[in-house]
């Protein structure tokens, strides 16, 4: 289209400049003054040659500027793909939520230098984790988590693990109520649910949240979510049950978790989580669980119930968190005769076990241009605390560690840390060990 403007306005300079085109006689005017000479008559002719070509300019670059023809509008989406009507979405929004994203993908890592008293130093990469997410629609979301432990994974031998901790849909209908299936977390305790290194101090997770909470708990199951009133939060979840073989009097519950790993469901337990954030700074939670375990022996009437409360608070460079929970697990003496006749060892299983921490931390250095906190926690952890009538606790398992340490965060999300753990239990015979602790943690 640029060629053919080009050669008319180039002829319009040749008539103004040269005079008629060659072969062109141009029309007399319709009226004429005797007095008119030649030289302005061909002036006028060549002003309404101009005007013919401007017209005509005008009119070519008309059809150039004209857009084209829209394309074919895109087929209707399946009807499958579509927000249900039940969910009262105005049209707009309908329209939006068809569209699916996937991302961002994030995660966390963490190694650690653990060197316990009069044994040698171990390096180890603890942790290597990746978290995916995938929004189909605005309503409908998935996240998923997959965890490599100790870097190494090597068939039967002692190595690693890879876990999928949580893999899971979401389907948001409002703030007060959505619905989650799938691997979840159990939402129970301060670090189950934010495991991540830089949101808690110590190299090393609590050892409440390691024996008595089990952390991470994680497992197949459904429930619902939201958040009601005026900072109010609740999780309520059933979830495939804790399996009665494999808690034990050293470590509680640590690896009584079925992990999802074709979960016996025969009988689902119960589990829920409250919080409260309506104040700046202020987190206060508490948590249930509460659930059949004898699926692997119908004979012995197994349960297992744990409650668990917590809370969270800063102000300025000062902060405290503090937790306590407790275990009950009904039939323990049924659960201790069964193990023993069975495998020919008691295992000493308590009915209830109990631990809590308190843990004050401070900032020290505000003018410093990276953050700076110290902290101390102290933990009281019995997996003894209350026996089975009959039989007697065994002190090595009731258990207090002061950990006092500090955390440097070159970023918001990149920490390095360092802690000196000193265990203590009341057992005159077995002695625990302490440990000075190293890590480097981070998240995306």
């Amino acid at each position: 289209m640029k060629r053919p403007i080009a050669v008319l306005v180039g002829i319009s300079i040749v008539l103004l400049v040269g005079g008629p085109v060659s072969g062109q006689t141009p029309d007399p005017p319709a009226t004429q003054s005797p007095a008119a000479s030649p030289g302005q008559t061909r002036i006028e002719e060549l002003e309404r040659r101009v005007r013919e070509l401007e017209s005509r300019l005008r009119e070519l670059e008309a059809a150039a500027t004209k857009p084209l023809a829209p394309p074919p509008a895109p087929r209707e989406p399946a009807p499958a793909q579509q927000m249900p009507p039940s969910l009262g979405l105005p049209t707009s929004v309908q329209e939006s939520s068809t569209v699916s994203r996937t991302g961002p993908i994030s995660g966390y890592m963490d190694f650690h230098l653990n060197k316990p008293e009069h044994e040698d130093a171990q390096l180890d990469f603890h942790r290597f984790v990746l978290l995916f997410n995938h929004s189909f629609s605005d309503r409908l979301r998935f996240v998923g988590e997959l965890e490599l432990e100790h870097a190494f994974v090597s068939g039967l031998e002692a190595s690693g693990e890879v876990e999928l901790e949580q893999a899971y849909l979401d389907f948001k209908v409002k703030p007060e109520l959505n619905f989650r299936a799938g691997m979840v977390l159990a939402p129970v305790g301060i670090i189950n649910e934010r495991h991540e290194p830089p949101s808690f101090h110590g190299v090393e997770r609590p050892f409440v949240d390691t024996f008595i909470i089990p952390t991470t708990w994680f497992d197949a199951g459904v429930g619902v979510h939201g958040t009601v009133g005026a900072g109010w939060q609740y999780r309520a979840y059933l979830m495939a049950p804790l399996d009665a073989t494999r808690i034990t009097a050293e470590e509680g519950l640590h690896e009584a978790t079925q992990k999802g790993f074709a979960s016996n469901v025969r009988n689902v337990a119960h589990t829920g989580r409250l919080e409260y954030v309506g104040v700046p700074g202020l987190n206060l939670g508490t948590s249930f669980w509460r659930g059949k375990t004898g699926f692997n022996f119908r004979r012995v009437d197994s349960r297992v119930g744990l409650f668990e409360f917590d809370g969270r608070y800063r102000a300025g460079r000062v902060a405290a968190r503090g937790e306590f929970a407790q275990v009950f697990i009904d039939g323990a003496a049924d659960l201790n005769d069964f193990l023993q006749r069975t495998a020919g060892v008691n295992p000493n299983i308590a009915r209830q076990m109990r631990g809590f921490y308190v843990e004050p931390s401070i900032r020290p250095l505000p003018w410093i241009r990276h953050d700076v906190a110290a902290f101390v926690r102290y933990e009281n952890f019995d997996t003894q605390f209350k026996m089975p009538e009959g039989v007697l606790p065994l002190k090595q398992f009731d258990r207090a560690a002061w950990v006092f340490g500090g955390s440097y965060f070159p970023d918001p999300d990149v920490v390095f840390k360092i802690d000196y753990s000193i265990i203590r239990n009341r057992s005159s015979l077995f002695r625990s060990v302490d440990s000075l602790n190293i890590g480097l943690g981070w998240w995306f």
